[in-house]
């Protein structure tokens, strides 16, 4: 069996960034998967659950009301892992045009201080598995230390 792409990508070598995973084709549309890599993988400490949950709600719900992307939004979602997003947009896309999107989407959730969205009994599966002053903390250390000052070294995936 052939490995999947994500598994190709050289785990040591990667940094968090914004990275193209793959463009996929469903009849003539283009659907494009980012890789929104959040820790640095084998390196520093995963996200937990909790955290992650939360960063995952606030988002799905930022990109959905969004009025340039939100009816482009596929889905957006934790890897495995824990180290990161996927993001999938209907369009062809590169890493550099949504840059200026997770900028404000990563200052949302980093600012958010209300009732999360969707964290109810009625709404979610896991409600109480939310932690939201590690989702602002770890949406403000994405900005810092890369969104706000990223390069084409955090766009393209390391050879």
């Amino acid at each position: 069996m052939e490995k999947i792409t994500s598994f190709t990508i050289d785990h040591i070598k990667l940094q968090p960034g914004v990275y193209v995973s793959r463009k996929d084709h469903a009849g003539d549309s283009v659907i494009t998967t980012f890789d929104l890599r959040m820790t640095s993988p084998n390196e520093e400490p995963v996200m937990n659950t909790a955290e992650v949950h939360t960063i995952e709600h606030l988002a799905a719900t930022f990109l959905r009301n969004d009025p340039r992307y939100g009816d482009k939004t596929i889905y957006f979602g934790p890897m495995g892992c824990r180290t990161g997003f996927y993001l999938l947009l209907a369009g062809d896309y590169e890493s550099k045009d949504i840059v200026d999107l997770m900028i404000s989407m990563f200052e949302f959730i980093r600012d958010f201080k209300d009732e999360v969205p969707g964290a109810s009994p009625k709404d979610c599966g896991n409600y109480l598995d939310m932690n939201l002053g590690m989702a602002n903390y770890l949406a403000k250390k994405y900005l810092d230390q890369v969104l706000y000052h990223i390069d084409e070294s955090r766009l393209v995936y390391p050879q």
